[in-house]
This record gives structure tokens, sequence and C-alpha cells, in this order.
């Protein structure tokens, strides 16, 4: 057993004689053994690896899209409001680029404006899960993107807005829906509210779901079934699990075999870690005032962008899109451009015996609630670089100070394609040395995956790149 495997073992579980390792042998098997098992398959029962990837690499020849920087001007169905400045869509639907000023006390700028995508309707990210030859197997789509570094990337079953499956663009209906428009309460394994990026979305929220399906859904053609075990082992690879699937996959029951954790083996109790999170969004103050885009202080717009005057942080652009193989051939819109690779990282460690994870409060402007738990370190390095060491996020020499051995999990992975461009951020799980510090400062605590999985069945816990992290987490078996 490697070093990831044994730090993130469940205590006395025993991975190689889990009974779920079978599980056809064992028709009223658990659920949790039958995520195991699925886990444990590695190789797939309906598709090897080499076949997915030899079916992927077709995808991205026949779904590749043609991207074009354009003008706002040149943007069709796009405009921006005569009074406010703010970029809207004719039809009222879809999302709008406005600005915010906040006022916080978190972090080390206590005050700014800035655009934000507004995004009110709820989305649908739903993954169809189906027991082929006795293994739960994942209904993946090759799904292209404008926004990706590689246009096609690996999608939950369904992937869609309001203003998408409702058909506002007068596009093709969306596959599979309907296994997730009212599904059978007995079928449900997640069902669960989670937001997006809080810097970038304005209370954007999505519903992730997992239905577990019948014979009688079958995988079209851009569709696949792929164990947990396979979708494990792609999400190393880099720029290939979209953010969209990866936010469903952590919100499926924890599929680690073994996973339960004695009741008070953490550091804290769930009772401390809820009261904990309660306190960090009574005792944070943020405030988001709306403002027109047009007088978003340090912000200034050109024929193509909408840029910060410090030429950090992101851009606003216009891109034209074309595609034979989308609900719409061909369609232009806003994107917002990150400017610098992010860094996601988890520091980790075994205390008392038990794997925990060091999360942060984090505030965001986005959030509905105030704050949610992030990864120990969230940032744009290249952000920091003119400060002094003080001024810098805490914990970030860790995490560029780590020594190879300790990287237990590094990724470089895409954010939401489809409203960012070229989006990207550096997952790292990092096991830190034993004398690494276990007291906290008060927007950071040690915290056990078991008592993430508790967090994760309820809305608003933990954010997107956290989310990320957590499935990465339970890769390392």
């Amino acid at each position: 057993m490697d070093r990831a495997a044994e730090l993130f073992r469940a205590p006395g579980s025993a991975l190689s004689s889990h009974p779920a390792a079978s599980p056809s042998s064992h028709p009223a098997a658990s659920l949790s053994s039958r995520l195991a098992a699925s886990a444990l398959a590695t190789e797939g029962e309906v598709m090897s690896n080499d076949a997915f990837h030899a079916w992927f690499e077709e995808r991205q020849r026949k779904h590749a899209l043609r991207v074009t920087r354009i003008t706002f001007d040149e943007l069709q169905g796009w405009n921006f409001d005569s009074a406010t400045g703010n970029l809207r869509h004719d039809s009222g639907r879809f999302f709008s680029v406005e600005g915010i000023r906040v006022r916080s006390d978190y972090g080390l700028v206590r005050e700014w404006c800035q655009p934000i995508i507004h995004q009110p309707e709820i989305g649908i990210l739903g993954i169809a899960v189906r027991e082929i030859d006795g293994v739960l197997h994942c209904l993946m789509q090759a799904k292209p993107e404008p926004g990706n570094v590689n246009a096609v990337q690996l999608s939950p079953t369904v992937q869609a807005t309001k203003s998408n499956y409702t058909r506002v663009h007068g596009g093709s209906a969306v596959p599979y829906l309907d296994c997730f428009i009212d599904p059978d309460p007995l079928r449900v394994m997640a069902d669960v509210l989670q937001s997006e990026q809080g810097s970038w979305f304005l209370r954007k929220r999505n519903r992730n779901m997992v239905v577990e399906v019948g014979p009688e859904v079958e995988a079209g053609e851009d569709f696949c079934w792929l164990t947990l075990g396979q979708l494990g082992a792609l999400l190393r690879h880099p720029n290939l699990v979209n953010m969209d699937a990866r936010t469903v996959l952590s919100c499926f029951p924890d599929w680690r075999a073994g996973s339960g954790t004695a009741a008070g083996a953490g550091l804290h109790s769930d009772t401390e870690i809820r009261s904990w999170v309660t306190g960090r969004r009574a005792g944070h103050e943020i405030t988001i005032e709306p403002l027109p885009l047009r007088e978003t202080e340090g912000w200034h717009r050109s024929e193509k962008a909408i840029s910060h005057e410090s030429g950090r942080f992101f851009s606003i652009v216009a891109v034209d899109v074309s595609s034979h193989r989308r609900e719409v051939p061909a369609w232009s819109q806003p994107l917002l451009e990150p400017h610098g690779l992010a860094v996601a990282a988890l520091l980790v460690k075994r205390i008392r015996g038990v794997p925990h994870a060091l999360f942060s409060a984090r505030v965001e402007p986005g959030f509905l609630d105030v704050v949610e738990l992030g990864p120990t370190v969230q940032c744009t390095p290249e952000s920091y670089a003119h400060l002094p060491s003080e001024d810098r996020p805490r914990y970030l020499d860790a995490v560029l100070d780590r020594r190879p051995e300790q990287t237990l999990f590094d990724a470089v992975l895409s954010e939401e394609g489809g409203r960012f461009h070229h989006a990207q951020s550096r997952y790292l799980i990092i096991e830190v040395d034993e004398d690494f510090p276990t007291a906290t400062p008060e927007d950071f605590r040690w915290v056990t995956l078991c008592q993430i999985n508790e967090l994760l069945k309820y809305s608003h816990h933990l954010n997107v790149q956290a989310r990320t992290l957590v499935v990465g987490m339970r890769t390392l078996l």
C-alpha cells in the first residue's frame, strides 16, 4: 500500500478483503458496498481504459469547436444596457455581467468593486448510475464547451442551465433530462444545491443529482459508461474530467471501502465543526451592493475586454463559437477570462491516527450564506507576488515549498467552460510532516473525511474547489 493509500485508509479497514469486491454475488449489498466495488473496478466492465481513450479522442475530433475572439460590438443577441452598462442577453435569460461593490472584514482588501456574472436560475448537473454486470457505472458525456482549453471534456450525463433545457436558444432537446426531472425518490442517491465560484458568480447554484437508472437507459454516441475507479484515474489527467462532473462526484456517498470513522475520532466533534461554520457565518461581515457595470472603479472597457487597471484578476471578453455537434450550431457570448493559473491546495495529516484535512472558512462575494469551506490555500499566486510575505495567503509557503514526496495528488483541471475562458487551477493534496501545527487560526479547522462527507449532504457548505479536492481524496485508496 502506497503512502497516499495508507494515509486515507479508514482505521480498521482492509481494502484487499473488502466483501464488496464481487457485488454480483451479493444482490442485496448495501449502497456503500456497491460504490466501493465500483471504485475498485479500475478497468471497467463496459469500456476498457484503452477503449475509452480511443473513444474520447474520436469525440474530440468530431466535436472540435471554432472559438474566435471578437469585439463586444460583434456579439449577436448581447448588448450593453444604455443606463447601467450591464451586459445582457436580449432574451433576458442565460446570464448577465453586472457590477458590485463589496465591503468585508475578510482578507487583506476590505472594499473593492468588480464585474460579476449574474445567473439566478438553477441548472441541473446530473449523473445517471446503472448496475452493469454487477458493478455500478456512471453515464458520462463528452461535451464541448467554448471556454475549455481543449474543447471537449468529460461531463455529467446532464449539464444544463434552465435556459438550456427549456430551450430558450431554440436548440435541440437535452438528452437524458427525463432521468432527473421528478425522479423516483427511491432511485436518488444524491440531490443537493451547490454553489459555483463565489468570486465570479453572484449566488449561482446548481442542482447536483445522482440517480440510479435501469437497463432501459443506454449510452448514446457521445456518452459512455465508466466505473468510479475509472473516473478516479481519469481525474489525474489534465483537463479531462470537467468541473461539473467533479462537483457531482463529490456529492456521491463516500465510496472508499470501509470509510466509516468512529464517532469522536476527529480532532473536533461533529457538533464543534458545525458550530464553527455557523460561528464564522455569523461573525464575518460582508455587504454586496449592486453597481452599474459602467461605474465599477478600477475597471475599464475597451473594444474587446473589460479589465482591471492593474492587469490582474480577470477580464470579460467576447467570443464567437461554431459547432455542428451542439444543441445550437453557432452563437456568440461573453466569457470571464482569469489571469494566471490558480492553485487550490489541501494540507492533510493523520491526527490521533485519523486522516484530517485542513479546510478554511472562506468569504466570497457570490456565496449565498457568507461562508463556505474552501481548500487550505485557494489563490492565484502571481497576484500576490508583489506583496510582502506577511500579506500572502496563510499556508501558501507550505504549498509552494512542499517536497515531492509530500504531494499525494497533483492535477491541472479546468473550471466551468461554459462561462470561463481557459480557466485552470492546479489542484494539490499535500501531506504535511507530523510536527506541522495542529493548532489553527480561527478561520481554519482540521476536519475528518467522515465529517466532510456529512456536510456534503447539505447545500452551501463546501465551495466548488473544495469539492474537487474531496473527490481527489477519495481516489487515494
